[in-house]
């Protein structure tokens, strides 16, 4: 029995003709586009995700470096209080020295203690603004990072809307997913913005 050869175009014809035919649907060629707009959505989102995490992490860390100025800045007014307690005990002993070299004295150690509790003021009011400058960058990084995560959560509903259309066979399923991939890319966008 002499067997026919099928040509490759006509084979694929026939299969795709049978796909159809089993699915009882238009045409399956979007569904290609389909598949690759949800690549490409997935890629973007899984970017999107690991710059969203980054940036949570940084104003994690830049939060702690907010929280360890604010205690040196605490340990520096604590040190410029005692140094002005120091300073007076100092001054009412030499008021009351009953020699002339001891008052010198006292009065010396009052002036070095005043000296100190100066750089402590200038030390604690630095760290002060060490403190205000973590803390705003901790709130931009934390800022940007929800930008991030709402292009994910987006891209996520896109995706979903796209394995939707591809079951149901739906081109307006398909194209709503594609308003949300829209949608997310914008969100995505903006993280990049400077603010």
């Amino acid at each position: 029995m002499p067997e026919e050869e099928l040509e490759t175009q006509e084979l694929k014809q026939n299969l795709e003709e049978v796909n159809e035919h089993a699915h009882g649907a238009a045409p399956t060629h979007w569904i290609r586009w389909l598949s690759l707009s949800t690549a490409v959505i997935a890629v973007v989102a899984a970017i999107a995700s690991l710059e969203s995490g980054s940036y949570a992490d940084e104003a994690i860390v830049r939060k702690n470096d907010a929280i360890l100025h604010q205690s040196k800045a605490d340990d520096a007014w604590g040190y410029y209080q005692a140094k002005g307690i120091e300073a007076a005990i100092y001054g009412t002993q030499a008021e009351s020295a009953p020699t002339p070299d001891l008052a010198s004295q006292w009065r010396s150690n009052a002036q070095r203690e005043l000296q100190e509790r100066t750089d402590a003021r200038h030390t604690a009011e630095q760290e002060a603004q060490a403190v205000a400058r973590a803390d705003e960058e901790s709130q931009h990084d934390l800022h940007v990072h929800h930008h991030f995560a709402k292009s994910v959560t987006v891209f996520q509903v896109a995706i979903a809307l796209s394995a939707i259309a591809a079951l149901a066979r739906k081109r307006v399923m398909w194209w709503i997913s594609l308003g949300f991939g829209l949608v997310g890319t914008a969100l995505f966008a903006v993280g990049f913005l400077p603010s």
